[in-house]
């Protein structure tokens, strides 16, 4: 006989009030003109229920970054960049959040990871009237969310910890909207905020750790400008391990005398599929849906911003000396693709338009399998006389033809009249170059400590000081050393220890 399953629960009332209830109507109509209900109409715009019984803190934070309106800088599906609970895979594989659910620990990794600003507090570390003034805050702003972790049978609910956004906050009964992201179970409700915390001031099973609250917005940029690292890839455990643990031990050798030997050293045992760790963020459209190639105020200011902070990476001392040692014809280091200024420009563009293909196309992975024709590259002057460049091409599949722009940014020394140069691919396709030189000055400072020569140490240290960077080119720095930082963390289980520690 088949089972009938489950439909829904009774909300345990009281304590809880039903959202959609007469008494829950009121309250709601009586936080808005108090001012408190400011963040409910974003969150509210991208509620969603979670895809999995366990997935309640995945869902809670995909919610969360897609009200903040946070560019995941990956794709979900075709070209869209949406954050989904299928995409927060970085610091616990999907099987065993699945399986077993996620901590509090890790969800404050992931929000660091997928671009968010953090603040993480267990109810040991805060206090009620710290939580209050916290959701009040929130409440009151849209620029601001509060993600709760609590035991459910504090409110007579059926089911242990959970996840999930508050919502809302009613200063005269001192009341929170919890929006329960496991809407197949619970509607919307309000409970006694003194009640919340109690169910918060729990302990975690898994961890033995208290539960507690955190306070996720928006950083004042998106973070990911041009470059980010990927997790998706089964490769970034060891490329992380490899550059966090490996490469300052190697630094320590009496064979390292100057800077070449120091690229060497790193480049030559660098994991052979680096490629797929870090990853140039790029637009990509299909042509017919944008009638032509006319690029819009967004799209254009976009660019322009992902054009200066290429051409601030190219202006580096550490991009001068990583190009050198990829052109040199002593470098050993075979497992580095070839400079993208050694093939010719209609090769350059043939591959990126079929790059581009399959990320209309929703696949991963390889663009074998397509094929393009009729390429060309135009270039826009924006903002002044900063280029953007928009790479079109024919692709061709298995299942017809597709017009494809990929938009990237179009950096050039010496521009010819139309902005590029038709014998020379530089600037129009993401290089080892540039992205070598945002992965080396994204390692930790304490990478080059092991270096014995002082004069070699110092020059080294200059180069990869983040210091004297421009203000966008240190901000993209600083966000993929704390990514960096956050998956080791992850991966070696210290998440857990100190929810506050630097991220760089």
């Amino acid at each position: 006989m088949a089972m009938a399953g489950l439909y829904r629960r009774v909300l345990p009332s009281p304590p809880a009030i039903d959202f959609a209830s007469s008494e829950g109507k009121q309250l709601f109509l009586e936080a808005i003109q108090s001012g408190t209900m400011e963040g409910f109409f974003k969150l509210i715009s991208y509620f969603q229920t979670q895809s999995e019984p366990a997935y309640c803190g995945l869902a809670s934070l995909s919610m969360v970054m897609n009200a903040l309106a946070i560019d995941p800088g990956r794709k979900w599906k075709g070209p869209w960049r949406w954050f989904d609970e299928s995409m927060l895979d970085c610091c616990e594989p999907l099987e065993k959040v699945k399986a077993t659910g996620i901590s509090f620990g890790k969800l404050v990794c992931l929000a660091h990871c997928s671009g968010a600003r953090v603040e993480a507090f267990r109810t040991n570390q805060s206090t009620i009237d710290d939580f209050r003034k916290y959701v009040m805050a929130c409440s009151s702003s849209d620029d601001c969310h509060v993600i709760s972790s609590y035991h459910r049978g504090s409110f007579q609910q059926s089911g242990a910890g959970h996840f999930s956004p508050i919502g809302g906050y009613h200063a005269g009964k001192d009341m929170a909207l919890i929006l329960d992201v496991a809407r197949f179970k619970y509607p919307p409700h309000w409970v006694p905020l003194t009640l919340l915390w109690e169910a918060m001031d729990t302990l975690d099973g898994a961890s033995g750790r208290r539960r507690g609250f955190m306070l996720i917005s928006k950083l004042h940029r998106e973070p990911s400008l041009l470059y980010t690292l990927s997790c998706k890839h089964e490769s970034w455990i060891s490329i992380a391990t490899y550059l966090v643990d490996d490469v300052p031990c190697l630094l320590k050798s009496d064979d390292v005398k100057d800077i070449k030997n120091v690229l060497s050293v790193i480049l030559s045992s660098i994991p052979s599929d680096f490629g797929e760790f870090i990853k140039w963020v790029a637009e990509v459209r299909r042509r017919e849906e944008d009638g032509g190639q006319s690029l819009s105020q967004e799209e254009k200011g976009r660019l322009a911003v992902k054009e200066e902070v290429l051409k601030q990476v190219q202006e580096t001392g550490l991009y001068r000396h990583v190009t050198e040692f990829l052109s040199s014809e002593r470098s050993c280091c075979r497992a580095i693709p070839m400079a993208a200024h050694e093939d010719n420009l209609p090769g350059i563009a043939a591959r990126v338009c079929c790059q581009g293909a399959v990320l209309l196309s929703g696949m991963s992975g390889s663009s074998n399998g397509f094929c393009c024709r009729e390429t060309g590259v135009n270039c826009f002057k924006v903002n002044g006389d900063k280029l953007v460049t928009v790479v079109s091409g024919t692709v061709v599949n298995g299942n017809g033809e597709h017009g494809v722009d990929v938009l990237v940014p179009s950096s050039q020394t010496e521009p010819s009249c139309c902005g590029c140069n038709p014998t020379d691919g530089t600037g129009t396709h993401p290089m080892s170059n540039d992205v070598l030189t945002a992965l080396l000055l994204a390692l930790p400072p304490e990478t080059w400590s092991g270096i014995k020569e002082e004069k070699l140490l110092q020059e080294i240290c200059n180069l990869v000081s983040t210091k004297n960077l421009p203000t966008l080119l240190q901000e993209e720095v600083l966000h993929l050393r704390g990514q960096l930082q956050l998956l080791k963390r992850c991966q070696d289980g210290k998440e857990e220890e100190d929810l506050g520690a630097p991220l760089f």
